[in-house]
């Protein structure tokens, strides 16, 4: 019998990627499309932090990137049995009654609150603060206790909230709102939405202990706006191994494929490229690239983790307790001293990390607080700092000092974890850090006093996308077998070399110090 392929489809916040795969793990093809619209600014403006993108954006990647990695691979287009889909989170659009985006309407074409609302799009910020008002005030149970303990303006419903508040036009036409994982899923195949369990539990508050998004007398309570919006979404969600449907007969003529083609339940990109990197209970997977996103998965969590971004049944992988944490700045920080340096003559980054790894450990100590706190225990308002300047302190010292910050604040991550009884014995590291930076891993690895793997392919995320894909459609019995037959391996690791607990208990009695001092 022929061996069939896989399509994984990995939207990022600039560009959409298409990766072709074989069901035994075989990377034949891949292909990204940039968002035009998107690179040329449009319905933006980075000064108040609002990142809109249109719709077409999308449609016009998937049909230029799957062709491509059709055309290059010169496969047979019935051999292509699944695809799997990942997008950004929360990344939600206003939707008429037929789950049409409102901007791929007429009258709403150039309007951005009727586009996609980016996830880093931050212009909620007040609806946030209303929600995390109400959640806290008593009269209902606390619907952010398995969000991290609030309510981020990078989330679904305070978004929609302020979609609804600024934009009567919006607010006229709008019948639901949908994530984009949702909605592209239902347009490939015509079918009806089905839910994210990922995108659901981890942005728009849904959980199995109150029966799934909270009631409309809890949105009632934050704005009566939400409530005609609240009526027309969803009780059940679903997991990424789940079929929606194949491919309406418009798509498979759009992108040469067969109406034979399955697609799969669409989930968000860090959670799916844990498991493109193979994560099981025990191994945390963590995403290093600008920020950080910490995924971990486990059987039975039977009680709340305080502090970290979201707990959720089957989100990662079905049956498991999906978790995630991470940093708002790791990388950025990295960039932002450079930039930095770059003011009073020509420096690198490379030329940074050799000069800080000739170093022993000096006076200077570092918060990695830059961009505030995700995790553990978020909190927007903290700021960075860096600790013991003196006249004889030099740009790598300090450098060495940002990095030691970053790689103690994911030490802080683990720790939270396990005080709450989940073991974490290693960590597999996906993301452009993760493959180009030596020295960054190995202070992880001193820092956080467990071996760190990182994974052979830099398409994890789409990689894992496939996987999906090949679970839903039976090409693979389930996800963990699509997993073990098609998982990446490992191409470095690193072991720890050296204690840092005196250092690290160090950081954390600045980060105390400086916490308390930033919120009084």
């Amino acid at each position: 019998m022929a061996e069939k392929f896989l399509i994984g489809l990995d939207f990022g916040s600039d560009s959409v990627r298409a990766v072709l795969v074989s069901s035994s793990g075989n990377m034949v093809a891949t292909a990204v499309h940039p968002y035009a619209r998107w690179k040329e600014g449009r319905y933006s403006d980075p000064a108040i932090s609002m990142f809109r993108q249109h719709p077409l954006d999308y449609l016009e990647g998937v049909e230029d990137t799957v062709r491509s990695v059709l055309a290059e691979s010169g496969i047979e287009p019935a051999l292509v049995a699944g695809i799997g889909v990942d997008c950004t989170g929360s990344t939600p659009c206003a939707v008429d009654a037929n789950g049409t985006p409102l901007a791929l309407l007429p009258e709403f074409a150039e309007d951005p609150d009727a586009m996609f609302l980016l996830w880093k799009d931050h212009t909620s910020l007040a609806e946030a603060d209303r929600i995390n008002e109400i959640c806290k005030r008593g009269d209902f149970p606390d619907y952010t206790r398995y969000s991290g303990g609030r309510c981020s303006p990078e989330w679904f419903w305070s978004k929609l909230l302020h979609i609804l508040r600024v934009n009567p036009k919006v607010r006229g036409a709008i019948h639901s709102f949908m994530e984009h994982c949702d909605w592209i899923t239902a347009e490939l195949t015509g079918c009806a939405v089905k839910p994210s369990r990922c995108a659901a539990g981890h942005k728009a508050l849904w959980h199995g202990e109150w029966g799934g998004l909270p009631p409309e007398e809890f949105f009632a309570a934050v704005d009566p706006l939400l409530v005609p919006v609240r009526r027309n979404l969803y009780t059940e969600t679903y997991t990424a191994d789940t079929p929606v449907g194949k491919l309406s007969a418009k798509w498979a003529e759009k992108l040469g494929l067969t109406t034979e083609t399955v697609v799969a339940v669409g989930a968000i990109d860090c959670h799916v490229g844990a498991v493109g990197a193979g994560i099981k209970p025990g191994n945390m997977v963590k995403v290093v690239g600008t920020s950080t996103c910490d995924i971990l998965v486990a059987p039975g969590v039977d009680h709340c983790i305080p502090g970290i971004c979201g707990q959720v049944e089957g989100s990662v992988l079905p049956g498991l307790t999906g978790l995630e944490a991470g940093q708002c700045a790791f990388g950025d920080i990295y960039a932002w001293f450079t930039r930095f340096l770059s003011y009073a003559g020509k420096v690198s980054l490379p030329d940074l990390e050799r000069e800080a790894a000739a170093l022993p450990d000096s006076h200077v100590m570092a918060l990695d607080w830059m961009n505030g706190r995700r995790t553990p225990d978020a909190n927007e308002l903290l700021t960075g700092s860096i600790y013991g300047l003196n006249l004889g302190t030099t740009p790598p010292m300090v450098f060495r000092a940002l990095v030691e910050s970053t790689a103690f604040g994911a030490r802080a991550i683990i720790d939270r974890y396990e005080r709450e009884g989940l073991k974490v014995e290693s960590v597999t590291a996906v993301g452009g850090i993760a493959r180009k930076s030596s020295f960054v891993m190995q202070f992880l690895a001193d820092a956080m006093n467990m071996p760190i793997r990182v994974a052979a392919s830099d398409q994890a995320v789409a990689l894992g996308a496939a996987m999906f894909g090949a679970a839903a459609s039976g090409v693979h019995k389930d996800i963990f077998a699509a997993m073990d037959a098609m998982k990446p391996g490992f191409d470095a690791e690193y072991l720890p070399r050296r204690d840092c607990t005196e250092r690290y208990q160090k950081y954390l009695r600045l980060a105390a110090a400086s916490e308390k001092e930033i919120m009084s």
